[in-house]
């Protein structure tokens, strides 16, 4: 896992980092969403324009549709990072899931040693990206 996300599952618990990630990658599809809508509005006011306003609908389909792409590859990135983690972080000893504490990280193999709070059993979590 990148050095800020290690830091942010030490600073405020896996728990709360993983509700922050879907959250996150949730406004992605709405704003994704929305950018289809826009183009969807931009498309039909380019057919009933002329002149400069069919260039600049033209161009806002083209930005609409470069924000959408965009929030679409967002979302589906901090989706399958967050699950990639939470599909880790059960113990496998005990089986507690989301319990454990940050003791280590490898950044350069996006992993983070973890040690679980209830049996101390040690794994490693690889972010999957």
């Amino acid at each position: 896992m990148e050095n800020r996300h290690v830091d942010s599952v030490k600073r405020i618990g896996f728990r709360k980092w993983y509700e922050r990630q879907l959250l996150s990658s949730h406004a992605h599809m709405v704003l994704a969403f929305l950018s289809a809508i826009a183009i969807v509005g931009s498309m039909e006011a380019f057919r009933t324009s002329q002149g400069d306003a069919q260039l600049a609908d033209a161009l806002f389909v083209v930005v609409s549709a470069a924000i959408g792409i965009w929030a679409l590859r967002r979302y589906l990135f901090l989706l399958m990072r967050a699950e990639a983690t939470a599909n880790q972080a059960s113990c496998p000893d005990c089986g507690d899931y989301g319990r454990f504490s940050v003791v280590g990280q490898r950044a350069r193999l996006l992993e983070m040693d973890v040690r679980c709070r209830k049996c101390s059993r040690d794994w490693v979590i690889s972010s999957g990206s």
